[in-house]
């Protein structure tokens, strides 16, 4: 019983003193001063809802809005690999690929919105490999509307700002839409 208790001792000294002698694996480094960039782009988000090769599915929706026969009821949820061009014309070069989700979050119709979860990614040129993530509310009945820019990849490291939208086109019966993008982004 004694060396029971000697051993129960010691373990709860060990316990007791090793935070005490333990260290924390962390180095915290002093960032030099870097300089702010801003970068401004350009281009054009094909979302195509219709055909034989979408770039934008719906994934799920709402058991309520079985009524709705819009392209895109309140509540439905989409995936998108839209393909990003320098033109709104849909055999202009492509530069790049808006990936994520976007739900259509308006019951009204009439002010048709929806809140995007987006990354944009580039595959050409000066910003290959690098990319920025929207997450925001987009009115899509707005003829401009603005949109925030929350981060980035690569050369878009850090990445802030805002994206005007403009609509270049849209078919409200399949919901295919060509959207102008105009960036801003503050990064390091």
């Amino acid at each position: 019983m004694e060396e029971q208790m000697i051993f129960a001792s010691a373990m709860i000294f060990c316990l007791a003193i090793a935070p005490v002698y333990s260290e924390y694996y962390s180095k915290t480094v002093i960032p030099g001063a870097k300089v702010e960039k801003v970068t401004h782009l350009h281009f054009f988000l094909h979302d195509i809802l219709s055909g034989e090769n979408p770039s934008a599915v719906m994934v799920a929706r709402a058991n309520l809005t079985k009524k709705d026969n819009s392209p895109t009821p309140f509540g439905s949820l989409f995936a998108i690999d839209d393909p990003l061009r320098i033109g709104p014309e849909p055999t202009s070069k492509v530069i790049g690929n808006a990936q994520g989700l976007y739900l259509s979050s308006s019951q009204d119709a009439s002010k048709f919105t929806i809140v995007l979860y987006v990354d944009f990614a580039f595959t050409t040129g000066k910003f290959n490999g690098s990319s920025f993530s929207l997450f925001s509310r987009n009115p899509v009945t707005e003829a401009d509307r603005e949109v925030a820019i929350v981060g980035g990849r690569g050369k878009f490291r850090m990445a802030r700002g805002f994206a005007k939208i403009k609509t270049s086109y849209f078919n409200a019966t399949t919901g295919d839409a060509i959207l102008e993008y105009s960036v801003t982004l503050y990064h390091y």
